[in-house]
């Protein structure tokens, strides 16, 4: 059965201008487990189309920044965020960032990045981790003592695998599934608090 593309969350985030339904996920997930405060500095991977940087922005406030990066072009202007259109596995990116006024390190990064789904399944879940994995990596490099981490992931097999690996860097995982998230997605969250520090 094909989903209601324009269901409840995407409607409401059209009337609260919001550039994407998924501001409710992290909003979700924030308010469970505070992770985002006033004056944070925030690293938000995949951030196209901004959602999760609107947000973001809006809790840590004209003392936080943002930062947003992505392989496409960010159309939203927010006060306290930069857009950067490039790799996040780029060599450089510290450089970049620092050149943007936002170096490292983060109070916390966040990851909503999905893979293009090719409608095959162990397909899309293999990409999935694969997107898992490179944000863990960035996380792991550019996150303060202490910070915290947020990822999506679509269910699979691999899901335990993924998850020791967080642990080996955090000292508290959750996992968490929105209200928000459709009937019919297989995408959960991880949510893991206070890094031990990059090693």
């Amino acid at each position: 059965m094909a989903y209601n593309q324009k269901d409840f969350y995407f409607k409401k985030a059209k009337a609260e201008n919001f550039a994407a339904r998924s501001i409710y996920k992290l909003q979700e997930i924030d308010q469970r487990f505070r992770l985002l405060k006033p004056g944070n500095k925030i690293l938000d991977l995949g951030a196209a189309p901004g959602s999760w940087s609107q947000y973001a922005s809006k809790v840590v406030g004209l003392k936080g920044r943002v930062l947003g990066i992505d392989l496409q072009v960010i159309k939203i202007t927010l006060q306290n965020a930069v857009f950067v259109q490039a790799d996040m596995l780029r060599d450089d990116l510290p450089q970049i960032l620092e050149r943007e006024g936002i170096p490292p390190p983060f109070d916390s990064v966040l990851s909503d990045m999905a893979p293009k789904t090719t409608g095959i399944r162990i397909t899309d879940q293999s990409r999935s981790v694969e997107l898992c994995e490179m944000a863990l990596t960035v996380a792991v490099k550019y996150l303060k003592p202490g910070g915290s981490f947020v990822c999506k992931l679509f269910h699979s097999g691999e899901f335990e695998a993924f998850r020791t690996l967080v642990r080996a860097q955090f000292e508290k995982v959750e996992v968490l599934r929105p209200k928000s998230t459709r009937q019919e997605s297989k995408e959960i969250f991880f949510i893991a608090q206070n890094f031990k520090g990059a090693k």
